[in-house]
């Protein structure tokens, strides 16, 4: 069978794999799109006022939407807020996390065709030098500092979307304030979490990098009015819910597990696994389909990850500590002696390759991949090919999306 992948914005990448060792493709769910859901969300608001009347006597109004490297659907959001109020009477606060400022192509992306019009009323949050203000420590001791313009506005909107996420359980709600627009210190104590074993895709109750979400969110006691996006396989909006952010936080991951929770009957001894356009940035965005492979994967599998990689690897951290030494193991032991923000990622990594051989497709140099323990292959075949040469018998897994795609197996093994 002949398997066509995205590969970059708008390209594809194709395989022959045969029959007997192609075990399936799989990602999101199909699900019924009917359209209309953002209108709906609103006239239908979870707990709280509706917007109109959040909106009343507000005279700083801060709306706060993801970056470029997120799928959230902004542009389609605000398509519908223009027809229920002045889209200049607000500013827009980029949560950009740690990463580094928009560009221009990627401003397209949040605003599209309003973008002329709000680009001075647009503000990008930079963790290293925005002012923030303290909001003490959370349980977990991170000392938390935010964004000054969001702890401060009388009037907050977060637009976001909801989908797995490998160990803060889930994107969306509480995710654009902590670590949206927190600093870089503030940001680099909550992932160093992420290295807990409680942290991960699918898991709220004792995460402890949600706990701290959460926390930073009850110490400011501001009402905020949130409009949260669940999207389907193809990028179309399948759920909205807006109100009060945690209401319509925990309705959208009913909708989000219906997506993007996807159960198979067994673990394989090969996960193809894709990193899709936006996700696709970088290596360091592209190790979440690395991640969430790793549950379809056998011990002793091949996991092999597809992401153009457009920018190149985004974090020289989590590169220099990858490329320490070829032990895995050695690698888990250093990264355990102290922390910096990306360590966490080199550490799930190092992890699967304890147990795993990691294979990719980018656009990336060979040596950068090589020096990281990670086996470059020019094609995607080569990859195939190689692999069944190896193991004629191979099962092999393609998993779709697999930036927020979470295989379960159904039975425990």
């Amino acid at each position: 069978m002949r398997i066509s992948l995205p590969y970059g914005e708008s390209g594809t990448i194709e395989a022959e794999v045969p029959d007997r060792n192609l075990a399936g493709v799989t990602g999101p769910r199909e699900v019924r799109v009917t359209g209309g859901e953002i209108e709906r969300a609103l006239s239908h608001p979870c707990g709280g006022r509706s917007l109109e009347d959040f909106l009343k006597d507000g005279e700083d109004l801060v709306i706060i939407v993801n970056d470029g490297t997120r799928p959230t659907p902004t542009l389609r959001v605000l398509d519908v807020l223009k027809d229920r109020m002045d889209l200049r009477q607000a500013r827009y606060l980029i949560a950009t996390g740690a990463h580094r400022a928009p560009t221009e192509e990627e401003l397209r992306f949040i605003f599209g065709r309003h973008l002329d019009m709000l680009r001075d009323r647009i503000l990008v949050h930079d963790a290293r030098s925005s002012p923030t203000v303290h909001l003490g420590r959370s349980k977990n001791d991170t000392e938390m500092h935010v964004n000054r313009i969001a702890v401060e506005a009388d009037r907050l909107i977060i637009i976001t979307s909801v989908e797995p996420h490998y160990f803060a359980g889930y994107t969306g709600g509480r995710k654009s304030f902590l670590p949206g627009v927190a600093s870089f210190k503030t940001i680099e104590q909550n992932h160093r979490l992420a290295m807990r074993s409680e942290a991960k895709a699918l898991v709220l109750e004792g995460n402890p990098v949600h706990e701290d979400m959460m926390d930073a969110l009850s110490v400011v006691k501001k009402e905020i009015f949130s409009i949260q996006v669940v999207l389907d396989r193809h990028q179309e909006i399948y759920r909205a819910a807006t109100g009060e952010l945690h209401e319509a936080f925990h309705r959208a991951i009913v909708w989000a597990d219906q997506v993007f929770s996807i159960d198979i009957p067994k673990r394989y001894d090969a996960v193809i696994t894709v990193a899709p356009y936006p996700m696709d940035v970088d290596l360091y965005q592209s190790q979440k389909a690395i991640d969430n492979a790793k549950w379809a994967l056998k011990k002793g599998g091949t996991l092999i990850l597809v992401s153009k990689c457009r920018e190149g690897v985004g974090d020289d951290t989590f590169v220099r500590q990858l490329s320490r030494s070829p032990d895995p193991q050695t690698i888990l032991q250093a990264l355990a002696d102290e922390y910096r923000l990306g360590y966490h990622k080199a550490a799930n990594m190092a992890e699967i390759m304890c147990q795993a051989e990691v294979w990719a497709v980018t656009g990336l140099p060979t040596g950068v991949l090589e020096g990281m323990n990670v086996t470059p292959f020019p094609s995607l075949q080569e990859a195939v090919d190689r692999l069944l040469s190896n193991k004629p018998d191979a099962e092999i897994l393609v998993l779709l999306d697999g930036s927020v795609t979470v295989p379960k197996v159904r039975e425990h093994e």
